[in-house]
């Protein structure tokens, strides 16, 4: 069954929020949104129905195996809590967030992506096309191409040769690139390998750690104890190893005794900084409000982070194919310049 997409949960959501909030039912509500709805009518339906016949919104949302584990749970504890409408909110709110910071990394990686294969495709035509004419430039004066400019002319001819080797490869290399642009379930299986083997380094352990968060203020926000509220926001982090080793390791610090903020720096889940913004929240009897300005703080830092590891890709390529260029271009026309300066 497929999941709903991060931008679908967080409408869904919201709207049955709203409706709640105007004092429908839950299931008059679903009934409600199915009408009126263009896609997943039958997915509202099915919930709706659901409720009707005594199941509880949580146990209807996990009924339909088309919500993660971790919003079914939530709902559930917002359900024991009385805070059902915030805990909708609070779930809007995160896969908002979500749906977001995958757009932006989306968007981060497409336009270096494109600006290198035409950087590529620039460089294959000065050397299969453009070099064979000045060898042939050179042939007139008599002269071959030696040196720099010699192996580069070896290499274009071996690339010449193998052509129909390299389209091929770049073929499977677009339909790849489109297969990963229509199909979820690939994305999704490409996503979880990278993630488990190197998921938790540099910026990725920044987004990690600002999602623990947005999950953690979810949790307590919602009423949950320390320990569920941090075991549940282990979840998000279920398929990076090592993040969620740095989640275990901070909840047995807490069932041992230690303070949540400790626990989290000793952890590694927070900086030093928002752990003592958590520890004073924690003392006035806000934690829930201080984990909120900590994940909305932890998720502007990420993005930062991305943007700029991203503004550093750009000049990186243009800066190291302009050096190619210009070095094959040299290597051709500074021997031919002193060919043309001795015969003149």
């Amino acid at each position: 069954m497929k999941q709903l997409s991060n931008d679908e949960i967080s409408t869904l959501f919201r709207e049955l929020a709203y409706l709640i909030h105007a004092g429908m039912g839950h299931a008059d509500a679903l009934s409600m949104m199915a009408e009126e709805a263009d896609q997943n009518k039958a997915l509202l339906q099915q919930m709706a129905t659901a409720i009707d016949d005594g199941a509880s919104l949580s146990e209807a949302c996990g009924a339909t195996k088309q919500f993660p584990a971790y919003a079914s749970k939530l709902l559930l504890v917002g359900e024991q809590s009385g805070r059902t409408e915030e805990t909708l909110n609070a779930l809007a709110d995160n896969y908002a967030g979500q749906a977001r910071l995958n757009r932006q990394l989306r968007t981060s990686l497409l336009y270096p992506a494109i600006l290198l294969l035409i950087m590529l495709v620039v460089i294959v035509v000065l050397l299969v096309y453009v070099l064979p004419i000045f060898d042939r430039v050179y042939a007139q004066f008599g002269v071959t191409m030696t040196g720099v400019a010699g192996g580069l002319l070896s290499f274009g001819r071996i690339m010449s040769r193998s052509m129909p080797v390299l389209c091929g490869l770049l073929g499977v290399a677009v339909l790849f690139c489109l297969l990963l642009a229509v199909s979820q379930k690939v994305r999704t299986g490409l996503l979880s390998f990278w993630r488990r083997k190197r998921g938790d380094k540099g910026v990725s352990r920044q987004i990690n750690d600002a999602r623990f968060a947005m999950a953690l203020s979810m949790g307590l926000h919602s009423g949950m104890p320390i320990e569920e509220a941090l075991s549940l926001a282990g979840q998000v982090l279920e398929d990076v190893p090592s993040a969620k080793g740095r989640v275990d390791s901070c909840i047995a610090a807490v069932e041992s005794g230690t303070s949540l903020s400790k626990a989290l720096e000793e952890a590694d889940l927070m900086p030093k900084t928002e752990c003592q913004l958590l520890a004073a929240g924690l003392r006035s009897g806000v934690g829930d409000l201080a984990t909120e300005q900590i994940t909305a703080r932890m998720s502007e830092r990420s993005e930062l982070a991305i943007n700029e590891k991203m503004s550093r890709v750009e000049p990186t390529l243009v800066i190291v194919t302009s050096l190619l260029v210009g070095m094959i271009l040299l290597a051709v026309m500074l021997p031919l310049m002193n060919i043309m300066a001795t015969i003149g």
